[in-house]
């Protein structure tokens, strides 16, 4: 299989996004089940960090171990890319060293030079730009709780950061309608996100509007990693765009509520909607560890090698998964 990297989320097509769903979800199964699943036996991940990180760095190390390989975690202010070795470079030596990539760092165009001299697949875990990785998460989360997206409303209230990007580039490749409404000064950039129309979403300068008949309403922090210094302006500009229990009642009886964490109580949300019945907050955080395992299986092996599991047939003639335990992880 030819090296695929997965720098944005229009990276892969709607067919592959339908396998890497599937596969999540039973690759899921198996780990609710304590059923081992090690395909990735003898592979090694690593993962260059250049910004902070609590759930990517553990889903993606938790998930390489689940999965039977090795995860090697590196900071750049630990190795030579911290005292000016050339990205290039350091591409070439990593990926005669390891089988996979997984970076989180600022600029995009940081990722695409690594990617462009790697021999082996490359993962970005969040630039500036884009974070497919989280997305990713979200969009399976959807399907487990709701079904099929395709033709959904989701409505994104907030800033049009990299996650919002992203869902741009989502709603496009997988045929859903994407609600956005931020304050005036931060409205989507279609470049920046870059988008090839602008069919998939429409944007309002009113939250209320945004959220009125989604399926799904998500957000993210006003202030992300590198605009520390404007936080206290982004707070006063920003003050109407809290996702609230008035927003969510705009939005479907059966709206989900997603925030792709850390979240902050009584700035973009209101406590009572991510900690209430609608939100799919944990769910969510979980599932990205399953994503990305689903992701790291496609890229280094690929769909016609991780087919589905062995079946047998019951008396009934019916199949059902071979399991030598039947202990349940709790749903958390």
């Amino acid at each position: 299989m030819a090296t695929r990297h997965y720098l944005q989320f229009r990276d892969l097509s709607r067919r592959e996004y339908e396998h890497v769903f599937e596969r999540t979800r039973w690759i899921k199964a198996q780990f609710k089940a304590y059923r081992p699943y090690q395909p990735l036996a003898d592979r090694t991940l690593a993962m260059i960090f250049e910004k902070q990180s609590t759930r990517t760095r553990l889903s993606f190390e938790a998930g390489m171990h689940q999965l039977g390989g090795v995860a090697i975690y590196l900071n750049t202010r630990d190795t030579q890319l911290g005292r000016g070795e050339p990205v290039e470079d350091a591409a070439q030596v990593i990926s005669r060293m390891v089988d996979i990539v997984m970076i989180r760092t600022f600029e995009q165009e940081i990722l695409e030079r690594f990617a462009a001299h790697s021999r082996v697949p490359v993962i970005n875990g969040l630039t500036n730009e884009y974070h497919p990785c989280q997305i990713l998460a979200d969009i399976y989360t959807f399907i487990e709780q709701r079904g099929p997206i395709r033709g959904k409303t989701v409505a994104w209230i907030g800033d049009s950061n990299n996650v919002c990007n992203t869902w741009l580039q989502a709603a496009e490749v997988l045929d859903f309608n994407l609600h956005v409404s931020t304050p005036p000064g931060y409205e989507v950039e279609p470049e920046r996100a870059g988008l090839h129309g602008t069919g998939h979403f429409e944007q309002f300068s009113d939250p209320m509007r945004a959220a009125r008949g989604a399926d799904l309403v998500t957000t993210d922090v006003w202030t992300s990693m590198g605009f520390e210094a404007e936080n206290e302006e982004r707070k006063r500009n920003f003050e109407n765009w809290q996702v609230d229990g008035a927003m969510m009642r705009e939005a479907k009886k059966k709206a989900l509520f997603m925030h792709c964490l850390p979240a902050h109580r009584g700035e973009e949300v209101a406590g009572a909607v991510i900690d209430g019945p609608q939100s799919a907050v944990w769910d969510e955080a979980e599932n990205r560890l399953h994503a990305q395992k689903a992701l790291l299986e496609f890229l280094l092996i690929g769909a016609a090698k991780s087919g589905p599991p062995k079946r047998t047939q019951t008396a009934a003639g019916r199949t059902r998964s071979k399991s030598r335990n039947p202990r349940k992880r709790s749903e958390r």
